[in-house]
């Protein structure tokens, strides 16, 4: 398969090219972007020293549109939100597959949309159209896919948490509070003051202390797939000093009665099936696990559940990489499904340790 990446010079950008250059089903045959136009991949990303056959950064364009559907049989978008918006527009039925990793149509919902994404105007056909792009959740649904979105990255590490107890058990959890803490990669290449390595190295950073727009979309997101409900769900998101990976600590109430043994069948059995999610228990290993850094460089997602007899809690911890199961990793898992390959090609690389 052919495939292309627009937001070529990104760190997202880079990873879908890291991993489509290691793949064996795909092909890369298209770059594309907004600035750097005529810069070769190894120019823009140093770590990659490959040939690709001439393939520099390319606008894209309406009058270009025809040949790049003559080019590709799927483009990511590793573009902004507005930017994936207009160009959706431009290659919705013209391209067998477009997978969007933004957040230009995660989220359903208009009003919540709207609350979340006021600066990103999109076609109300092309929203009901795209599927909610996580994989473990809603594979059944891909491979008839033509336009995906891509979870964001603390979203998929709280949904890939709570699933098994919305999804799975069918609670009604009446609270749900929310800890992120992600590394500096997850801000993109945008240069902020507040990202300087003056500023950044060492910090605890509270940038979305009261609110964050990836709680909404999980919310959006669960509260259609059903059947259990979530009454309220709040989030306060930390920027650690580390560059790659995220955890979640998610803060669970409910009226059900549950304990430790009940709700650690009930993650395995949920994710049995499921090769990237891995159900671990906290001390099984040399460090104490969900950390993030025991799956750097992987498709890995890492939960881990406990339940707090004295407060009557449930504790869910998630730990992934963000640029790879947060980002391009799962742009890659997601495209296998849709092409019907196994879920696994072009991803089975373990995580690096230390880092």
């Amino acid at each position: 398969m052919r495939a292309g990446v627009v937001g070529a010079s990104g760190l997202a950008g880079g990873e879908l090219i890291r991993l489509i250059t290691q793949h064996p089903d795909l092909e890369l045959a298209f770059l594309g972007g907004s600035s750097n136009i005529g810069r070769r991949p190894a120019e823009l990303h140093p770590g990659l020293r490959l040939d690709f056959g001439g393939l520099t950064v390319r606008p894209v364009t309406a009058e270009s549109v025809d040949e790049l559907a003559d080019t590709v049989d799927v483009i990511f978008l590793a573009t902004p939100a507005p930017v994936s918006a207009e160009l959706s527009a431009l290659l919705a039925d013209r391209i067998p597959a477009v997978i969007d990793l933004s957040g230009a149509f995660r989220i359903r919902t208009p009003e919540l949309h709207d609350r979340w994404y006021p600066k990103v105007s999109r076609r109300p056909d092309l929203a009901d159209r795209f599927v909610y792009g996580v994989p473990e959740l809603v594979r059944d649904r891909l491979p008839d896919a033509a336009l995906i979105s891509l979870p964001g990255c603390y979203a998929t590490s709280i949904t890939l948490g709570l699933a098994p107890l919305t999804l799975g058990l069918g609670l009604d959890l009446t609270t749900v509070v929310v800890d992120g803490k992600s590394g500096s990669s997850g801000g993109g290449l945008q240069l902020r003051t507040a990202d300087l390595h003056p500023f950044r190295s060492g910090a605890i950073a509270p940038y979305a202390p009261t609110g964050h727009r990836h709680a909404g979309e999980v919310r959006d997101f669960l509260d259609r797939a059903r059947p259990g409900s979530i009454g309220k769900l709040s989030m306060s998101a930390y920027g650690v000093s580390h560059v790659r990976g995220l955890l979640t600590s998610s803060y669970v109430f409910t009226d059900a009665a549950v304990d430790q043994r009940e709700l650690q069948r009930a993650y395995l059995r949920f994710y049995k099936e499921h090769r990237f999610v891995r159900v671990r228990r906290h001390n099984e290993t040399l460090i104490p696990v969900p950390d993030p850094q025991a799956v750097l460089g992987s498709n890995f997602c890492d939960v881990t559940v406990l339940y707090d007899e004295d407060d009557g809690r449930i504790v869910v911890l998630s730990a992934l990489d963000n640029l790879v199961k947060g980002a391009a990793g799962q742009a890659v898992q997601a495209a296998n499904l849709r092409f019907g390959l196994p879920e696994e090609t072009g991803l089975t690389m373990q995580p690096v340790l230390p880092v």
